[in-house]
């Protein structure tokens, strides 16, 4: 396999373990870029731009990463936030009235963000038409009596996020989040980054799939606890309906499903696109842009909810938005917080180290939350780090 791009002295086992995912853990095609204090350490990219295909992936391929969308979505209402037009302790009935439907009306801005609103699940699943529709997504989040008390427990809201996130950006700005997003972050960063593919973008988009996973990694456990596999199998788990409040699922290659906007899960991005974003969160990005303030960084990973997720059944942790480190998901460090997407992609940054991080991939597997390839970049880079910084 041939590696392309370049790595900082020091880095070199990061180029090493992106090698090994092609030759051990069955990648097809993938980048991974790293920034250190705003400045870009890692950029390197490989095989098919296509998962089912013989074309090479090129620099600044992109492909669809899934839930590492809904980091950035979260960063749109911190923004909002920061900028004084948010309050994240106010009720979410206070910007959006019809909200307050079927025992929601003390549910907080936070809840939505933490995972804690309990409407993970919809009684009457949309179609992938109908959830491209800003309004009938809207709507239907709007009409649902939650599973359990609004900011009393927790659960992964996995495709609900989209309309619970973008409704109340557009209250608020008149504008949709992919168009926020546009405006406000990937176009002042000059990061390679979409929440709703232009038209002009599609040709740098690759097609993914499903592949499958090694027999044996050596690194990770690719087969899940039997109480997780069995909450997927159970048609009545909040699980299984919480994945499936979209119903049949979305063909992620279908031009359409890319042009909406659904910030949980169908955001389209470089994995520069995605660590420039994070290293914008903690830092100036080549002596330039930043995003967050400190005070906005910190209190986006500070911890909202911790312990057994209701719908991902494994124990999980979350701040406002992002998800932090834990035995579920292995980030960086205690101090990292950022967001995967099924399957394979990652996003995050570190404060202690002021590393920041992105891998897509265009070949997802059952993993939700710690798939195998990005952790060993992640190995990678900590070891990068660690000896630079001797």
């Amino acid at each position: 396999m041939d590696v392309h791009g370049a790595v900082a002295e020091g880095f070199e086992p990061v180029r090493e373990a992106f090698a090994r995912n092609f030759e051990v853990l069955g990648d097809r095609g993938a980048a991974v870029a790293v920034y250190r204090d705003g400045h870009r350490v890692v950029d390197l990219w490989g095989g098919t731009r296509d998962v089912d295909g013989t074309a090479p992936w090129e620099h600044g391929t992109a492909q669809i990463v899934r839930s590492a969308t809904k980091g950035v979505a979260a960063a749109v209402l911190l923004l909002l936030h920061q900028r004084g037009e948010l309050d994240l302790d106010a009720p979410v009935g206070s910007y959006w009235p019809e909200y307050k439907a079927a025992g929601k009306e003390r549910t907080l801005v936070w809840h939505l963000l933490a995972h804690r609103a309990g409407v993970p699940v919809l009684d009457r699943p949309l179609t992938p038409a109908e959830a491209a529709d800003p309004d009938l997504g809207a709507a239907a989040v709007a009409a649902q009596a939650p599973a359990w008390e609004p900011g009393t427990d927790h659960g992964y809201h996995a495709q609900t996020y989209s309309w619970l996130t973008g409704e109340l950006v557009r209250r608020i700005t008149g504008r949709t989040v992919g168009e926020w997003i546009a405006d406000e972050i990937a176009g002042p960063l000059g990061a390679d980054l979409w929440v709703g593919l232009p038209a002009a973008r599609r040709a740098r988009v690759g097609r993914v799939g499903q592949i499958d996973a090694p027999a044996r990694t050596g690194t990770l456990r690719t087969r899940p606890k039997q109480s997780v596999a069995d909450a997927y199998a159970d048609p009545d788990s909040l699980t299984r309906r919480a994945f499936a409040a979209i119903t049949p699922l979305p063909d992620e290659n279908d031009p359409g499903y890319r042009a909406a906007v659904l910030p949980a899960s169908n955001g389209i991005a470089t994995a520069d696109g995605l660590a420039r974003f994070y290293a914008s969160l903690i830092g100036e990005v080549d002596g330039g842009t930043r995003l967050f303030t400190p005070e906005t960084a910190e209190l986006a990973r500070g911890e909202r909810s911790a312990g057994a997720d209701r719908v991902l059944v494994v124990h999980t942790r979350f701040g406002l938005g992002p998800m932090l480190h834990g035995a579920a998901s292995p980030l960086l460090s205690p101090t990292s917080f950022g967001h995967p997407g099924r399957g394979g992609a990652l996003g995050l940054a570190d404060p202690e180290s002021g590393l920041a991080f992105g891998y897509v991939t265009n070949g997802f597997r059952t993993s939700v939350t710690a798939d195998p390839r990005a952790q060993a970049l992640l190995r990678a880079v900590r070891t990068a780090a660690a000896a630079s910084a001797r």
